[in-house]
């Protein structure tokens, strides 16, 4: 079991821009200092990496540029934010179980300044995208428009209800100066009548395209006890991959709108001690506003089919029922395939979050919903 056993204890990040001028490799190794600088822990001390596949530079550069020791441990997990809590997660059990004593996380993307995925036509498909593509679903928001407009038909969602969703985001970024969106209040006018990105979704429904780094360090619940900074130990973990999967669309499952989050739920909360009614705070991914009513839906906040309700009366605010991305998250923080949400998590339970919850000692944070994903639960 992996429960308490290890614990966050220290969070990095570089600035966030639409274009910094560093290279990633630049950038990462900044977020990764800053991180050690934050833990109390020498850069020669780290013995384990882990990252996603998506990241462009590797763990041997990292470890020559910030000068680590002997690495014992180094992992990437793939689907590019659905990979954001599996990092801490396969540090955790490494940490854990032996394999190293202090790893360290990270992600660094120049998205803002930096090509789009989809744009590389000169090589083959992957299979799931022979599916979509040539039918006109190009980009990540061609598909969960999709998804969107089936979750809207089905279950009477509205654009309201993805409204909570980005003003909630926006309202956080606005009282965090490291959000991008800081000095830009978000009105129900601007967001009705903003142009469609793939409709049903506007430009306030998509995520920030952004520069920058974010790392943390893991280590031992017991070494963390000798830490400058309080704990923030890592309760549960999960990832998740259903039957049947087809990334984004979830064609070939028996319910397209029963995605990955609700297999990563289950194997998350029975190796917790408390449930979704104990939650303080959530830190979900957000790379569209749709994504949020389904992982309410999938991690167990609200029924089948309630999210979008969930989200009326101020719900996602704070002092809500569930105060949520309070940093601003990847709508209006950094979209930095949801490592931020990570650091958030972190904040919030030492309290330092610049939209803090109050007396906050648990936190939810997932990863990208419609593709295989992770979560973790945090603690104080």
């Amino acid at each position: 079991m992996l429960k308490d056993r290890t614990a966050i204890v220290g969070i990095g990040q570089t600035a966030f821009a639409k274009h910094l001028p560093e290279s990633e490799k630049t950038l990462a190794c900044r977020a990764v200092l800053a991180a050690l600088d934050d833990a109390g822990i020498a850069p020669a001390e780290v013995d384990a990496f882990a990252s996603y596949t998506m990241e462009e530079t590797d763990e041997v550069e990292v470890a020559k540029a910030i000068g680590a020791g002997d690495v014992t441990f180094f992992s990437k997990v793939g689907y590019g934010g659905g990979g954001s809590c599996a990092t801490v997660a396969h540090l955790a059990a490494a940490v854990a179980t032996g394999q190293a004593s202090v790893g360290v996380a990270w992600r660094s993307r120049k998205r803002g300044s930096g090509p789009r995925p989809w744009k590389n036509t000169a090589v083959q498909l992957p299979t799931p995208g022979q599916w979509t593509r040539p039918f006109g679903l190009l980009r990540p928001a061609d598909e969960i428009g999709m998804l969107a407009r089936r979750y809207m038909h089905e279950y009477g969602a509205t654009r309201d209800h993805l409204f909570n969703v980005a003003l909630a985001c926006r309202n956080r970024a606005n009282q965090n100066p490291d959000a991008i969106m800081y000095d830009r209040p978000l009105t129900r006018e601007m967001y009705m009548t903003s142009r469609w990105i793939s409709e049903p979704l506007c430009l306030f429904d998509n995520c920030l395209e952004t520069d920058g780094a974010l790392a943390c360090v893991v280590v031992s619940a017991e070494r963390a006890r000798d830490c400058p900074r309080r704990p923030v130990y890592v309760h549960s973990a999960a990832q998740g991959l259903p039957a049947q999967h087809h990334g984004m669309v979830n064609y070939w499952n028996d319910d397209p709108l029963t995605g990955p989050a609700w297999t990563a739920a289950r194997h998350l909360w029975k190796q917790a001690d408390f449930g979704p009614a104990d939650v303080d705070v959530a830190q979900i991914y957000d790379a569209f506003t749709p994504l949020v009513p389904l992982s309410l839906e999938g991690y167990g906040f609200c029924g089948r089919g309630e999210g979008g309700a969930f989200t009326e009366g101020g719900a996602l605010e704070i002092g809500g029922r569930l105060p949520l991305n309070t940093g601003g998250g990847g709508l209006s923080e950094a979209y930095v395939h949801g490592f931020n949400l990570i650091t958030e998590g972190v904040k919030q339970l030492r309290g330092t979050s610049t939209a803090q919850v109050p007396d906050a000692r648990t936190c939810l944070v997932t990863a990208g919903e419609g593709v295989p994903t992770s979560a973790i639960l945090l603690r104080s």
